[in-house]
């Protein structure tokens, strides 16, 4: 069934794909090596707490990690 956490997790999931590639194209391939590893590692390590449940969470703040190193700040929206 698709809902509003389903939905939640494929937006973070994308983000987090388009953020590497702004991450490779600004710093190299180091940073994104880093940052899929992590990404890996809460993937294998999600299964052991609460059956999964914190990964959708865990990779929206890898995401706010990427955005603040890739734009040097928050990014304004107005």
């Amino acid at each position: 069934m698709i809902g509003a956490p389903l939905i939640g997790s494929w937006i973070a999931q994308l983000v987090f794909a388009v953020m590497l590639a702004f991450a490779f194209r600004d710093r190299g391939l180091k940073p994104v090596l880093i940052f899929a590893a992590l990404w890996l590692g809460g993937l294998f390590a999600s299964g052991y707490v609460l059956g999964g449940l914190l990964f959708t969470p865990y990779v929206a703040m890898l995401d706010i990690a990427l955005v603040f190193m890739v734009f040097k700040g928050d990014v304004r929206l107005g």
